[in-house]
């Protein structure tokens, strides 16, 4: 098994810039890759980014391109998603996700999750 927790999420003004954390234990040699997710009220979860936890490859979703970077700390087992230039439309719960099956994986094969963090972005 392995545990994500993040941290990191909070309130901010449009424009301006957070940095979210998840930090992961338990079986992380098992880890392929990690990844960041959001669910708005009444939306479905959808993928943000993800990265290839040996390699440092990232894939990212269209929207948030050239505004967020996925970094990846493997001696702290820990992913970083420093998101600038942030919009009111980028308020959701941020969750981490790490997978096992291998990279790239869709998101439904995502294994393990951590508990979310609310970013808000005011307009």
């Amino acid at each position: 098994q392995v545990q994500l927790v993040e941290s990191g999420g909070g309130l901010v003004q449009a424009g301006g810039s957070l940095r979210l954390s998840c930090a992961a234990s338990g079986r992380t040699f098992s880890i392929f890759a990690m990844g960041w997710f959001r669910q708005a009220p009444g939306k479905e979860r959808e993928f943000v980014v993800a990265i290839n936890w040996s390699e440092g490859s990232a894939r990212y979703a269209d929207s948030v391109k050239g505004r967020f970077t996925i970094s990846r700390d493997n001696a702290k087992n820990t992913v970083y998603l420093q998101m600038s230039s942030l919009k009111p439309e980028d308020t959701s719960v941020y969750y981490c996700a790490a997978t096992s099956r291998g990279w790239p994986v869709p998101p439904a094969l995502y294994d393990y999750w951590g508990q979310g963090t609310q970013v808000t972005v005011s307009s």
